[in-house]
């Protein structure tokens, strides 16, 4: 085989492998003139939370979101869909992290969980302030804004779950939940297609509301999240404990 064949081959050869790999380094360029994700706006560590990572969240739609928290203590994480500054503490402890904003997947999540939450059917309509009154698992509904106070207990397994669904806002007066039996506060939703607010109050479970949540005195333990601005004042929080 003379070597000008040889080399004739060889590159014939080369051109081959050129063709073949020149389909990934025109998609490499595609993607390099793509919009990419600016680092500034989510720090590469918020990336690890989902909405359940959260004790408090405000997902206000866009960067909308805000929590202010006076005199409180808040045990896990805050987040919001606002820029840190969107988070004022004054007196305020918060052990876990603050992340704003949070990411579109963690607003995305919260908004699905409140749509499946209110998708759910209604098992038993609810009135009164539910003062003296005991719950097993099911799911419950106000047709209306709910105004409560005294002592609501939910008694069951472990396993149980309790759903209260509230048609408008729903308020808190003095008002304590207890959970008896193996019953879990994790396992407990309080869902208003309004606004909630908890004055002097000891609540329990996932607090979700289709605008503002405002706590004033008292404790909750579960999760605050809000369609809205989340206010706590003279606030004890604990996360939700599986």
């Amino acid at each position: 085989m003379t070597l000008s064949i040889r080399i004739a081959r060889s590159v014939l050869a080369l051109s081959a492998v050129v063709s073949m790999f020149a389909p990934f380094a025109a998609q490499a360029q595609f993607d390099a003139a793509l919009p990419q994700p600016q680092p500034s706006s989510y720090p590469l560590w918020s990336l690890q939370y989902d909405a359940t990572s959260f004790t408090v969240l405000s997902a206000a739609p866009g960067t909308r979101g805000a929590v202010t928290c006076t005199n409180s203590t808040v045990m896990g994480n805050v987040g919001s869909s606002g820029a840190v500054p969107a988070v004022v503490r004054t007196g305020c402890s918060i052990s876990g992290h603050v992340v704003a904003p949070v990411t579109p997947a963690v607003l995305n999540q919260f908004d699905r969980q409140f749509n499946a939450i209110g998708d759910r059917e209604c098992q038993k309509a609810l009135a009164g302030t539910l003062a003296g009154v005991i719950l097993t698992p099911g799911v419950y509904c106000f047709p209306a804004a709910a105004a409560l106070t005294g002592t609501l207990t939910l008694n069951g397994p472990a396993t149980g779950v309790w759903i209260i669904k509230v048609n408008g806002n729903l308020t808190g007066s003095s008002f304590s939940m207890v959970m008896a039996g193996k019953s879990k506060a994790c396992n407990v939703y309080l869902e208003s297609s309004g606004a909630t607010t908890m004055t002097t109050s000891n609540a329990k479970g996932n607090i979700l509301a289709g605008e503002a949540i405002t706590l004033t005195g008292g404790s909750f333990v579960g999760r605050a999240f809000a369609k809205q601005a989340v206010t706590m004042t003279d606030i004890a929080a604990t996360g939700c404990v599986q």
